[in-house]
């Protein structure tokens, strides 16, 4: 069997790419960094050359190709063109083997993935514990939101933000009970010491965990977070590869690793990240706010990986995407549910896909009151 073609997709809804063989079997990848989606394109195309010809089952030995053929190391949309490629690699393996993509990463360890939704970002105390309560009755034993300043849309001053999402928490907790895990999205919009404080005030109503608390691009700054606070930490979704993690996983400075499939490296590199969070006791959260391909890539991992906490799920399968692919993965309960089908358990139509092109748009970001940058 012979790659013959690379194919990206760049759609509103995501950014995928179909590998194409000789023998008629295809697979399907979905690439992160939506926003990057030309540039990611583009970065496929280059690939061609290196892959076309080549034998798809070779995943290890063309993840190096992609990855170092360059030769000056890529960032995250190099990363996440090589992942779209690796997770279309196992698709074809698996279909070509007639088995589902987690027998070939070793087999079942659970029978089902617990999920949790989105609830919103919310500036009214009463819109999210009714967005929670409303997914709750739906099957999710799960809620997460994102911190806000609820003053004005598009600022966040964090003294204000972190008051209100204290209260938030408070709020919550007391209005589901304590069955219910709280899950809060700092999403990079805070320094040090606001996040402890944010931490640290949100600590007595048993949180899950904290995501991102701090920017990603210096990951020793956690260790500070780590001495002021017991808190439990997930991080991880902007990290492209291995060697970002490593500090992180080595000095056991995260509890839940947010790994996104579609940015670190596909499958190839998630299951080396997972294995060696396994020695730390740290749980896979995967970071999975894409479309149908991730959602199954996710699905398959989860299921052949022995340390998961939860899989993050906003869109439930076959709910988006439905013409692209006609075929998603099971879900049911607020559990993703293993797929039998042969290789990732989701088909593509080709002809829908080439309807949904994508056009550019703003990016998203906040102000403080003094007109400065926050991130988004």
């Amino acid at each position: 069997m012979k790659i013959t073609a690379i194919k990206p997709f760049v759609l509103a809804g995501g950014i995928f790419v179909k590998v194409e063989t000789d023998d008629g079997i295809y697979g399907i990848g979905e690439a992160g960094m939506k926003r990057r989606g030309a540039a990611i394109a583009e970065v496929l195309r280059s690939m061609e050359p290196d892959l076309l010809g080549q034998n798809p089952f070779r995943i290890e030995y063309l993840w190096q190709v992609m990855f170092r053929g360059g030769f000056f190391p890529g960032g995250g949309v190099q990363t996440s063109a090589v992942s779209a490629v690796d997770i279309a690699l196992w698709d074809i393996k698996g279909k070509a083997l007639g088995v589902p993509v987690y027998e070939l990463l070793g087999g079942q360890v659970r029978d089902k993935v617990v999920c949790y939704p989105h609830n919103g970002d919310s500036s009214k105390l009463e819109d999210l514990v009714e967005s929670c309560k409303r997914t709750t009755a739906a099957g999710f034993r799960f809620t997460r939101w994102g911190l806000v300043d609820p003053t004005s849309p598009g600022v966040l001053e964090p003294t204000r933000a972190v008051q209100y999402g204290i209260e938030q928490v408070k709020t919550v907790r007391e209005e589901l009970g304590n069955e219910i895990e709280i899950l809060v999205d700092v999403h990079t919009r805070l320094d040090p010491p606001a996040s402890i404080q944010f931490c640290n005030g949100v600590e007595p109503y048993r949180p899950f965990f904290i995501e991102d608390p701090l920017r990603s691009e210096s990951p020793a700054a956690l260790r500070l977070i780590r001495q002021h606070t017991s808190v439990p930490i997930a991080v991880g979704e902007q990290w492209a590869g291995k060697w970002a993690f490593r500090e992180v996983i080595e000095e056991e400075l995260m509890d839940y690793c947010r790994v996104d499939l579609c940015i670190a490296g596909g499958l190839t590199e998630a299951r080396k990240i997972a294995g060696w969070c396994e020695g730390h006791y740290i749980s896979l959260a995967p970071h999975n706010p894409l479309g149908p391909v991730s959602t199954a890539a996710c699905l398959h991992l989860c299921l052949a990986s022995p340390l998961v906490g939860v899989q993050e799920l906003p869109r439930v399968p076959g709910t988006t995407l439905t013409d692209v692919f006609p075929v998603q993965v099971p879900f049911a309960d607020g559990y993703l549910l293993p797929s039998h089908r042969p290789g990732l358990g989701v088909e593509f139509n080709e002809d829908a896909a080439q309807e949904e092109a994508a056009q550019p748009r703003r990016g998203s970001w906040f102000t403080r009151d003094d007109g400065s940058y926050t991130n988004w």
